[in-house]
Order: structure tokens, then sequence, then C-alpha cells
């Protein structure tokens, strides 16, 4: 019976997993939550990655199991100078018990050595690996400069030399690799249309880039849009922008979207919102009018009654697709403008008069 199961929950994953479990988990779950995907969120990021890192160190993982988090953390409980599982100063190989503070980093670092990369997710293209986007991982564990394999190969995880672990040269929390040159990420604003974010097109155009004797080229960038993605996702290219000496490779383009206005609707998260003009008499005597869908479709918009200034009509599933949930869309929700006279006169007034 284990203490407490959070580090499990982050990893999607039960108390009694195997490495291989763990290590699946892990997988799964860093992908999802890497700061450069749609679905990021890195306070989240980085507890995965400290679950992975506890968790995946038999040691660690025993001492969470029997004492909880914050013992892990410290190294385990102080028992007269000696920690759990007889290791002195504490489990896990923290000499004299010190509680480390896991940073962003160290959820970089452990995601690099995973996946054999650079604290990216793909090494040669976009940064989205698992959305079947060009340059993602199909796999890990035996891919150049990964880990070898993981779990028994030379230099993988599990207690092999240069793993992961607390072993000799392997990762440990606050432990650090020499730093090269910081790389260098160069924004792009990429506008792109309603219709495009809804269909998820491919959009394709040409760059202009310095090569590395300074001489004007141009290199061709195809972006495969997802269906539902919003203003502010970033697709990451490597090595596609102006040749960088300090470095010895090429800068690094980070394309940020934005979405163009557009002349029917504004969008709301996953909804759209259509705004429909009424005339004064309209919005009291009714009206007939149709509305546009996203997709091209007309709905009919019919009264015969009175309508209220703060009034919706909501169309379930008319909306933009929803990316983390293929299949399903958000709504298209009509809102209406009445456009109130700015003065009356005298035969108005009387008339409003005796009949409200």
């Amino acid at each position: 019976m284990v203490k407490e199961t959070k580090l499990y929950d982050l990893l999607g994953v039960s108390p009694t997993a195997n490495d291989q479990e763990i290590k699946k988990g892990y997988r799964k779950s860093a992908l999802k939550y890497h700061p450069d995907k749609p679905t990021g969120d890195t306070e989240k990021f980085k507890e995965i990655s400290e679950a992975f890192e506890i968790l995946s160190d038999k040691n660690k993982r025993e001492v969470y199991d029997q004492y909880g988090l914050e013992a892990a953390r410290s190294g385990g409980p102080q028992f007269g100078g000696a920690g759990a599982g007889g290791f002195p100063g504490g489990a896990g190989g923290f000499p004299g018990g010190g509680a480390h503070s896991f940073s962003n980093e160290d959820a970089f670092n452990i995601f690099s050595q995973f996946f054999g990369g650079a604290g990216g997710p793909s090494d040669g293209g976009f940064s989205f690996s698992s959305g079947g986007m060009p340059g993602g991982h199909s796999g890990f564990g035996g891919m150049p400069g990964g880990m070898g394999g993981m779990g028994g190969m030379p230099g993988g995880m599990g207690g092999m030399p240069g793993g992961m672990g607390g072993m000799p040269g392997g990762f440990r929390s606050g432990s650090s690799s020499p730093a090269g040159p910081p790389e260098e990420v160069v924004p792009v604003n990429l506008p792109v249309s309603l219709e495009d974010l809804f269909e998820g097109k491919k959009k394709s155009f040409k760059i202009g880039r310095k090569g590395p004797n300074g001489a004007p080229e141009k290199t061709q960038i195809d972006v495969q849009l997802k269906a539902g993605w919003k203003a502010g996702t970033k697709i990451t290219y490597k090595n596609q922008g102006d040749y960088n000496p300090a470095t010895g490779g090429r800068k690094t383009l980070q394309f940020v979207l934005q979405e163009k206005s557009h002349p029917l609707f504004t969008r709301d998260g996953d909804d759209l919102i259509y705004t429909v003009p009424l005339t004064f008499k309209e919005s009291l005597l009714g009206f007939q009018k149709t509305a546009q869908t996203i997709d091209g479709r007309t709905l009919p918009l019919n009264r015969s009654q009175p309508i209220q200034p703060s009034e919706n009509s909501v169309y379930p599933g008319q909306g933009m697709p929803i990316a983390k949930h293929p299949g399903q869309r958000g709504d298209l929700i009509v809102k209406y403008k009445i456009d109130y006279p700015l003065s009356l006169n005298d035969a108005q007034r009387n008339a409003i008069a005796q009949n409200f």
C-alpha cells in the first residue's frame, strides 16, 4: 500500500506499474504537455518530469511509496544520520538528505535525454512530434543520439552505467551538462484564415534567409495546420532560419498563428459568433433572415415576436473543430444587433405611448 498516488496519477499508471509502463506513461504525458504543443502546460510538464525522475529510480520510488513526495525530494526521512533503505543521508543519492528544488531546466533535461533531442520533441522539424506532423518521432529508445534503447542497453536507464537513477555519469537532479551557445529562436507571425483553421489546410510558402557566406537564399516551408488550432499556437522549425556563425548552424524559426479577421464570424474559443443586424421594426415585429456557417451552409432565422437585445440563438456543433477532441465542434452563436432610432418625431412618440 503506497502512501500517496499523485506521481503515478501524473503518468497515468498504477502504483504497481513496471519500468516499461512508467516509461510509456511518461512518454505519452510529456508529449501532450510539452510547452511547444498546443496542449502544452509548463507547470504540468514539470510535474510529470519530476514524477518520472522519482519513479524511474528504484530507491527514490521506494521512499516515495513509503513516505510520500516530500520525503522522496529530500532523500528520505532521517534516522540517526542514515536515510531510508540504508542510504547515508537519505535514499535516492542526495547527500545529507537535502531537498532538491525541481526546475523547468531539469524537466527539459529529462525530456532531452529520454527522446535523444535537445529539449524539444523533434530535432529536425516541427516540435509537435505526436500528431503526425513532419519531423516527429514515431518511437524512442534506439534513435540516434537517444538513450541507447533504454532499460538495459549501455547508457540507458535502469541502473546501467551512464543512465539515470544516481549511477556514475547519469542524470541526477541538479546536474548540468556543458552549455553550448544559446539557441536563437526567431518568432514569425503566420496569419491564417478561419476557413484554413477549420479545414486544417497545408500552407506552403517561401522565405528568404542568409546562407553560410551571407548570401541571400530562399527555402520552402510547409506548415500543416491542425483543424481547430487557435491564435497563439506555436510551430517550431529548427535549422531553417539565417545561418548563425556563432553556433555553426541555422537559427530556429517559430511560427506563431494569427487569425485573420473574418467578415462574418468572430471566434470565441471553439465557438463562432455570427451577428445579425436588425432594424428597430424587425426587433418588434419579427423577421426572416439567414445565417451562414463556416462550412458554407445556410441556416434559416425566423422570428414573429419581439426579440430582446441580449437574446442569442445557439446552434450546437456548428462552430470550430475542437483540436483536443477530433470529430467534435464548438457552437455557432447568433447574436442580434438592433438599430435603435436616435430620435423620434411626435407621431412616433404618440404611437409608442398609446401602444406600450
